[in-house]
């Protein structure tokens, strides 16, 4: 079973794909993870010293490399991972792509929170990240409806997930 996390940043997905991968007994990916260890840098420094375009091509090729290399994983991606490159195409044909539909003001005091770990929030003032999150999250979201599944973050439970897997 191959399960594609996909989501808006903050969305929940790493919480989600930890606990999911524990109860289903099969490996965990965080891309965003598998791409520091192997890069051997964050991804801000990453993106600051060699942008935008190649940290995504790096992340469709972790992506490539961890779905051909394992029959079994829950992979949490990056909020962009299914916008660039025909990743979400490629996803939906290697496993089930499941969309963490979290509401934009819980994404919004997530991100406040969480900014100067974000690479694409953390030079952005407070006072504008709220219409920057409404933008880039229209923009995303036509790749992210394409998800097999689309749950409600914040309702969710582990039981719901599962039982949407089996059913789906």
């Amino acid at each position: 079973m191959k399960i594609y996390l996909i989501g808006f940043m903050g969305s929940g997905k790493s919480h989600w794909g930890r606990k999911l991968s524990d109860s289903l007994n099969i490996p965990f990916f965080d891309l965003d993870d598998v791409i520091v260890f192997r890069e051997g840098q964050p991804i801000t420094e990453i993106f600051a010293e060699k942008g935008e375009e190649y940290f995504r091509l790096l992340e469709k090729d972790t992506l490539i490399n961890l779905t051909e290399s394992h029959d079994d994983f829950v992979i949490s991606s990056g909020g962009g991972t299914p916008c660039f490159f025909g990743n979400i195409d490629y996803m939906k044909e290697h496993g089930k792509v499941i969309w963490l539909n979290t509401a934009t003001p819980v994404l919004i005091d997530r991100l406040l929170k969480e900014k100067k770990h974000r690479p694409l929030l953390k030079d952005i003032p407070d006072e504008e990240m709220k219409s920057f999150i409404i933008k880039k999250l229209h923009d995303r979201k036509m790749y992210y409806e394409q998800a097999h599944l689309a749950l409600h973050e914040e309702e969710l439970s582990l039981d719901q997930i599962k039982a949407a897997i089996i059913h789906e």
